[in-house]
């Protein structure tokens, strides 16, 4: 089954599944209405705004939306970066704000504070923020791409204030941000302190677990080779049900076409799980994963779940 993305939006409906930083633009235009029907496209839940690394690669909230409406994406989560780490250019909580509330039915507002600021000094401190911006809009916290252990007290405090407000996080992994081990042994620490609080997995720390045999420099890359017996995400997935996994970015396509059987296997087993997601971030960007599922032969109850539904019921979006 080969279908392309206009057919497989199609084939969903016909099974019933029914800038800088802190610039966007004001005026709404014709992008704000989708060209795609309701309830047909995938949900995105890795998008950004704004300026990544390049000052010449900015990317509106305009053109994101005309990105979408070509690649059939009805809804995205617009995503933060707000630790030094993260980006070279930092895209703020108040831009997604802003971005979600003026295209509503397309754009899905994250929230994020880096854990080492002054103004997050304690867990109800952070709460009260996390609690004002989830007021207006926001529907998670995320990109958590900061640069400490993951599971550093600094990092559980934010983890606990996510888990009282209740909405997920978001984060990423991998030696310089969110920094784990093999076997993700300080990930499995934050699971196991916050079974309330629904974490998402990104990043090449992340998906380079699919794989069994790591060691600790394959946690900063992309590897090529079939996947070994014994991958941490496998295993935490299958003890700790507070975990899902965001197939973004260039990480999240590999972790499934490195050994494509193995990867659509998993996607069957995980299949309750796992997010669409591309980090679309600059104009003009290679994003592997629509062509990776137009290779993939999935029941549609399964894909169907992946692009769409499993964000649905995680995000509260229905």
């Amino acid at each position: 089954m080969n279908l392309s993305r206009r057919a497989f939006s199609k084939s969903l409906f016909l099974a019933g599944l029914g800038c800088a930083a802190g610039q966007w633009p004001a005026s709404r235009s014709q992008a704000a209405a989708p060209k795609i029907e309701a309830g047909t496209g995938f949900i995105d839940v890795h998008t950004h705004i704004g300026t990544y690394t390049d000052p010449k690669k900015n990317l509106s909230v305009e053109g994101l939306l005309r990105w979408m409406d070509d690649n059939e994406v009805e809804k995205a989560v617009v995503l933060p970066l707000t630790s030094p780490e993260s980006t070279k250019y930092l895209q703020t909580t108040e831009s997604a704000l802003a971005a979600g509330k003026a295209y509503p039915d397309r754009l899905i507002p994250f929230c994020s504070v880096d854990p080492r600021t002054t103004h997050a000094g304690s867990v109800q401190s952070l709460v009260s923020m996390i609690q004002a911006w989830v007021d207006q809009g926001a529907k998670g916290f995320g990109e958590h791409k900061v640069g400490l252990n993951f599971d550093d007290p600094l990092m559980m405090r934010v983890y606990e204030a996510c888990q009282e407000v209740g909405i997920p996080l978001l984060f990423h992994i991998d030696n310089i941000r969110g920094k784990d081990v093999p076997g993700l042994k300080r990930l499995e620490n934050a699971l196991k302190t916050f079974p309330e609080l629904n974490f998402i997995g990104h990043g090449p720390g992340w998906w380079a677990s699919i794989s069994g045999g790591l060691d600790q420099k394959s946690l900063g890359g992309y590897p090529k080779t079939k996947v070994k017996p014994g991958g941490a995400i496998d295993d935490l997935m299958s003890r700790y049900p507070n975990i899902y996994g965001d197939l973004s970015a260039g990480s999240g396509a590999n972790a499934i076409s490195r050994d494509l059987a193995f990867g659509t296997e998993f996607l069957i087993r995980r299949q309750d799980r796992i997010l669409f997601g591309t980090d679309y971030l600059a104009p003009g960007q290679n994003v592997p994963q629509f062509e990776l599922f137009e290779t993939l032969v999935l029941p549609d109850t399964v894909r169907s779940k992946i692009c769409r539904e499993n964000a649905i019921k995680l995000l509260k979006l229905s």
